[in-house]
């Protein structure tokens, strides 16, 4: 039994399909809960439906606001780092006081936790970035996963980089002027973007269950990062477009977006060793055949 809080999102729906593929019986936890093995919860005020934790062997913690979904209002920089917590602080209050003790908890963090760092690579002994929004927040967040640990429940945090999946997400951005003959980079396009194709992500969630040895903080990315050029004129290479590369510059899109424009134009270099140490075999580990495979089926 799998219980996955976040389940119905663009990552937490294709694992729930995946998981149920492969004959695993997965429970969702949803404030507004539908369909099969959905519970209702409201992490804003540490409730839950104390049935969805009944006999579940793992627990999956995906939860939390959009971070590139609306501008970062100071209300809005609330709920993303709130609705975190409040995730994870939620599921450690249901598991003391149901007595639920699942053999392995997954908790979702993300590459911002580095910040911008260039050209550098990033591994998970580094300190957290000192300045924008992002790093403080993952360091919230990867603190309210710990006390499950406490728990004696063996925990992974995975940091997320950028999910690849023509459903949504960055991926799904840069393909709509790719479409209309246009590929927009930002700035002078040399940002790394620390990628990961959806189904590698799921597969690595699925690992990290099974894999008993797998303890602490893992880059959930490709072992190959893209500069942000690249990976626009990969996609339209994959999309089967002609796209005229065209830069948005960085001044306009911090007018444009203010501090959310961190999301596109910071660097991170993320270094994938230690998942791969751990055994981890990636199927898509270059951008061209990642991409290749999600626009195989697309519509242009």
């Amino acid at each position: 039994m799998i219980l996955i809080a976040g389940g119905t999102g663009l990552i937490g729906s294709r694992l729930t399909e995946l998981l149920r593929t492969h004959g695993h019986t997965v429970r969702i936890l949803s404030r507004s809960p539908e369909g099969e093995g959905a519970f209702v919860w409201d992490p804003a005020k540490g409730t839950y439906d104390a049935a969805a934790f009944e006999g579940v062997q793992y627990l999956i913690n995906l939860a939390g606001a959009g971070i590139a979904d609306e501008r970062w209002t100071a209300a809005r920089k609330k709920l993303i780092r709130d609705s975190r917590v409040d995730a994870a602080n939620t599921l450690l209050k249901a598991l003391t006081e149901t007595g639920t003790r699942p053999f392995a908890y997954i908790g979702a963090s993300a590459i911002g936790y580095y910040g911008d760092t260039g050209d550098k690579w990033n591994h998970e002994m580094d300190d957290a970035g000192t300045t924008g929004f992002m790093p403080p927040v993952c360091v919230d967040w990867e603190q309210s996963h710990q006390p499950i640990t406490g728990l004696g429940i063996r925990t992974v945090i995975l940091r997320i980089g950028i999910v690849l999946a023509k459903e949504g997400g960055a991926l799904a951005e840069i393909a709509k002027p790719v479409r209309l003959g246009v590929g927009a980079y930002f700035a002078n396009g040399q940002a790394w973007y620390s990628w990961i194709h959806r189904d590698d992500l799921c597969n690595l969630i699925m690992f990290a269950l099974d894999n008993t040895n797998m303890r602490g903080v893992y880059n959930a990315v490709s072992p190959h990062p893209a500069r942000n050029i690249d990976l626009v004129k990969a996609t339209a290479v994959a999309m089967g477009k002609s796209a005229l590369p065209i830069p948005a510059p960085a001044f306009a899109l911090r007018l444009l977006l203010g501090e959310m424009a961190d999301v596109v134009l910071n660097s991170n270099r993320v270094a994938a060793d230690k998942i791969q140490s751990a055994g981890f075999p990636f199927e898509f580990p270059d951008v061209d055949a990642a991409l290749r495979h999600i626009f195989a089926s697309a519509p242009r």
